[in-house]
This record gives structure tokens, sequence and C-alpha cells, in this order.
């Protein structure tokens, strides 16, 4: 019987139903992938509540994000206007406006809400 995650010790367990589940091949359809899908669900609500990731700095994530897309700070230039006001915010003494929020949410698809946290 399935029931919600209260404690630690119930999430660990779970967490280990979750993999002896996984380690059969279950089919769509049956009672294993419905039970896999619940115990999932039920394992992530525990985490969100008891072990939530903050979201980052929106500094580190755009530094991060031109990263991933292995694009250039000068590549950065074109989305928040010239050189010296990317190097003014990539070091903190300017804060992004709401134009270059919508900008680096659009194109570099960084969620707003990391955006426009106080840093």
């Amino acid at each position: 019987m399935l029931k919600l995650i209260k404690n630690e010790e119930q999430y660990n367990e779970a967490l280990m139903q979750v993999y002896q589940l996984m380690q059969n091949d279950v089919k769509e359809g049956t009672s294993a992938s419905d039970e896999l899908e619940i115990l999932s669900i039920l394992i992530k609500e525990y985490e969100n509540v008891h072990h939530a990731i903050p979201n980052p700095n929106p500094l580190d994530a755009i530094k991060f994000r031109l990263d991933q897309l292995n694009m250039s700070e000068t590549e950065l230039s074109s989305i928040l206007g010239n050189r010296s006001r990317k190097s003014e915010i990539l070091s903190g003494k300017r804060k992004l406006s709401l134009a270059m929020i919508r900008k680096l949410n659009q194109i570099l698809h960084i969620p707003a809400e990391v955006l426009i946290q106080a840093y």
C-alpha cells in the first residue's frame, strides 16, 4: 500500500522500492509501472519540501548558461547592450533591467524566477 512519505526513513524506503522496480523490465500500463510513477511523485514532493535546491545567483546562472551553450561573454554583449554594460552586470556593479531579464529568458532560456532574484 502506497502512502505519503513523512520522514527520512520512509523516504529511503521509497527510494529503495523505486530502485528495485527500475531493476525489472517494467511495462507501461502495468501495476508495477503505476507504482513506480506514484512513488516517483511522492519522492519528488518529499524532496521539494525537505531537500529543496535553492535557485542559483542570477550572475552565476548567466555564466553557467553561457558555458553550457559554449558562448563567449562577448556574445552576451549583444544581448545586454554594449560591452561595458555587460562587464558592469557580470561584476555586480549594475543590476539587470527588466528588458535584460526578458532577453536573457527568451534567448538563453534562463528562468525568469532565477533572474529576478536579489543579488
